[in-house]
Parts: structure tokens; C-alpha cells; sequence
């Protein structure tokens, strides 16, 4: 596929799912039986089209068409599964030191049943809830509210489930200067000292350290159009070339696809995705991951404590080493 930006990407696509919308709203409109029958018959056909498309261009989707879906507007985001999954969620705010966060949301509620604590980035779907939600970038209180979620379900004995989905931690000055850095990585830390099962499942973007802050998991699990990597491609190709519009070219060199990020032992399972992405059937995705999640709790409860925290570990140190180096370029 040629490089695409947000706008042309899945544009002949939206307006053929527009032009279906609108047959369907004439028909619920028409009153003579003959006509109603026809339009009916059209919208038939239409959506035969429009299934065999989808599914040819779903097909072989480039690494740019993939950041492109993980940044979908009508992608499933952590509230939703939130919702769809789980019972009785109560948001808890605050970092106890005076700050508040709304990218990143957390509390405890029930899964099957069992109590488990949440946390995950929480993106808007239009300007005011982007701007409430600091585009999903969390600041240093985002990461200590999540450090404050991680100490009370270790004390409660509460497993942890994280939704990552975030471009990169906020990169301002005030997150600057009030330790972003040391926020992340004294998470992260906090991760590897929880002697509870973590599953974290990537449903969108896993940009840098930001996504790291919670999702240093016993089990990373990656949904099929999802992204991983160091660094959005945009910003990536802004430092490389000083041409943030070369980002797909940059998104292909980052190998940030969930199929690269699985190769090279970043995370334990790639999520299957409906035709047309989540976006598309976000109740079958919903029934994936809940599965998924049962799964790996199950195979994680059965260990102690400090099998759980010892497995863990050991998962995050294998991750960049390698049995053979390819020769220097004369």
C-alpha cells in the first residue's frame, strides 16, 4: 500500500459505508411497499460490495495503515472494554500528592467474578474530550495515581489488568519539571515488585515509555492492528530526516507491528481482530480479549507469589538478547 495519511486512509471504504447509511434511512423512510422493496434489494448488494472490499483490503495491511487503525477514532478504548468486561469499576483519581490525571483511569472491579484492579490510558473521541484526556498522554501524576492502583491491589491481592493505548507520555515542560522520568520508571519498578499476576493487553498505541509505565506485565498481549514502539513514527522521522511527513517510512524501520513485536519476544499473544478491526465489531473484540484475559489469569494464578514475580523478571531480562549478531557493513 502507498503511504497514506489519516484522511485518505479507508476513504473510499467510509463512503460507501456513508452511502449504505443513507439507503437504510431512506428505506426506514419509504412508505410505498414497491420501493421499499428495491431499496432494500440495493442495500443487499451494497453491503455484499462492501464485505468482499473490506476484506480485500484488510488483506496485506502496510505498518503505516497499521498506526493508522490503532489511531482510529471509533477504536474500542479502555472505558469501553472497561464497561464491556467488567462489573461494579469504580474510579479512584488523585496521586495523593496534590495532582490529578485524566489520561490514565484505574480502579478496582470485578472480573468473572474475582476482584482485579484496572488501569489504563483513556484517549477522547472529540477536541474537548482530547484536550480533558491530554490526547491519552499522561503526566507524572497519571504514572503515581497507577503506582497508587499497584500498591492497593498488592495489598488487597488483587490481580491487574492494563489497557494500553497512548501515543507517548505528555512531553511538556510542567511534566518536565515535575519528574515524568523518574514517574515512569519508578511504575515500572513498582511492576516488577507485585507479586500478583498482570496481564496487559496493547488495544491501540504503544508509544515509549509511556505505554511501558504500565504494562511491564507477566503477560503483554497485543491486539492484531495495534502498534508498539519506542517512538511515534511522525516524531521518529521529525529527528531522523527533520520530516515528521516521512512517518511511514519511519513506521516501517520501527518495526512496530504486533506480528514484529510477537518475533522478537516482546509480547506472549497477538489478539485476532474482526475484518475491518475492532473498530468495526467491537463486540467480538470484546469476547477475544475477555477470553484472552481468563486465559493467561488462569495459568498465572496457579503459581506463588514469588513465582509470579521471579517469571516475570525473567520474561523482561531475555528481551534484547540475541544468539547471533549480523556481520558489520564493510
Amino acid at each position: 500500500m502507498s503511504a497514506m495519511d489519516h484522511n485518505s486512509w479507508e476513504s473510499e471504504l467510509r463512503e460507501l459505508e456513508t452511502f449504505i447509511a443513507n439507503a437504510k434511512e431512506r428505506s426506514r423512510k419509504e412508505q410505498n411497499e414497491s420501493d421499499k422493496a428495491l431499496l432494500e434489494d440495493q442495500i443487499l448488494k451494497l453491503e455484499e460490495g462492501r464485505d468482499k472490499y473490506l476484506k480485500a483490503l484488510y488483506t496485506n495491511v502496510g505498518d503505516w495503515e497499521k498506526v493508522l487503525i490503532a489511531r482510529a477514532q471509533k477504536r474500542p478504548y479502555t472505558q469501553d472494554y472497561i464497561t464491556a468486561l467488567f462489573q461494579d469499576f469504580v474510579e479512584l483519581q488523585g496521586d495523593r500528592n496534590g495532582f490529578a490525571d485524566n489520561a490514565i483511569i484505574g480502579g478496582p472491579a470485578l472480573f468473572e467474578g474475582k476482584p482485579v484492579m484496572i488501569v489504563g490510558h483513556q484517549k477522547g473521541r472529540n477536541i474537548s474530550e482530547r484536550q480533558f484526556r491530554n490526547f491519552a498522554m499522561a503526566k507524572p501524576e497519571g504514572y503515581r495515581k497507577a503506582i497508587r492502583l499497584f500498591e492497593m491491589a498488592e495489598r488487597f491481592n488483587m490481580p491487574v489488568i492494563s489497557f494500553v493505548d497512548t501515543p507517548a507520555a505528555d512531553p511538556g515542560v510542567e511534566s518536565e519539571s515535575r519528574g515524568i522520568s523518574e514517574a515512569i520508571a519508578a511504575s515500572i519498578m513498582k511492576m516488577f515488585e507485585l507479586s500478583v499476576p498482570t496481564v496487559a493487553v496493547v488495544i491501540g498505541e504503544g508509544g515509549s515509555g509511556g505505554a511501558i509505565g504500565i504494562a511491564a506485565s507477566s503477560r503483554v498481549l497485543m491486539l492484531q492492528y495495534s502498534v508498539y514502539s519506542v517512538i511515534p513514527p511522525e516524531g521518529c522521522a521529525a529527528i531522523l530526516w527533520r520530516m515528521p511527513e516521512r512517518g511511514p517510512e519511519a513506521a516501517r524501520a520501527l518495526k512496530l507491528t504486533a506480528q514484529q513485536a510477537q518475533s522478537f519476544g516482546l509480547i506472549d499473544e497477538i489478539l485476532p481482530e474482526p475484518i475491518g478491526s475492532a473498530q468495526r465489531s467491537p463486540i467480538e473484540m470484546f469476547a477475544t480479549v475477555k477470553e484472552a484475559i481468563a486465559k493467561h489469569l488462569g495459568e498465572l494464578e496457579v503459581l506463588t507469589p514469588d513465582q509470579v514475580r521471579e517469571a516475570r523478571f525473567a520474561k523482561f531480562r531475555k528481551m534484547g538478547q540475541f544468539d547471533t549478531v549480523a556481520p558489520a557493513k564493510k
